[in-house]
């Protein structure tokens, strides 16, 4: 039964946690270098959100049950950790800020969502066979990880007409979106700009 799923209560923190590290704390690091002018950390901050896009299409995907999902999930956990410390111009100018309060805070965000999300990868290999084994999706054990997304229709989307597919279109929509560019980003514009955020 699915009640005595043993790892239920851990699937449920990580989607705790995935809301303060991902979604809270980034959001409150945003509006505070924005208000202290850190232009890097903003740059910075942009950028992650933009990579950081693939968990919420991710969540789409899963509201209809779409294995797909699931490969999306575990690329937003190795893209998002990448994006924070690839770009050396940004790096170099947040290295050079005097040893303020926002750069502790900043810094130690993200040491946290690195370890954060490297762990959960791993944690989440094993779950990569719900979106690759015919029928496995509807299987307790890939089922667990659908019970916040759903809980999120729900919540943000009680009342309406929309359906789990249209969402799941969306989330599908955004992911081939995200996708091109992505294959853009790597084959076209990395070999220009190479590791600076200058036209990010």
């Amino acid at each position: 039964m699915q009640n005595d799923i043993w790892f239920r209560p851990l699937v449920w923190m990580d989607y705790r946690l995935g809301v303060l590290f991902t979604v809270i704390i980034p959001l409150i690091l945003l509006i505070w270098a924005f208000v202290q002018r850190a232009d890097a950390i903003v740059r910075l901050l942009i950028i992650y959100w933009r990579v950081s896009s693939l968990m919420a299409i991710a969540l789409y995907l899963m509201i209809p049950a779409w294995p797909i999902a699931f490969v999306a999930s575990f690329g937003s956990r190795l893209l998002v950790p990448v994006s924070l410390w690839f770009w050396e111009d940004i790096n170099d100018d947040i290295d050079d800020r005097p040893l303020r309060p926002l750069k502790l805070a900043l810094t130690a965000w993200r040491w946290a969502i690195t370890v954060y999300l490297t762990l959960g990868a791993l944690a989440f290999l094993p779950f990569l066979s719900c979106a690759f084994s015919p029928g496995s999706i509807k299987s307790p054990f890939c089922n667990v990880w659908l019970e916040a997304p759903r809980l999120y229709k729900q919540f943000f989307h009680s009342g309406s007409t929309t359906s789990p597919q249209f969402l799941g279109f969306l989330g599908m929509v955004g992911l081939i979106i995200y996708v091109l560019y992505l294959s853009y980003f790597v084959l076209i514009r990395l070999g220009k700009q190479g590791r600076s955020a200058m036209e990010q």
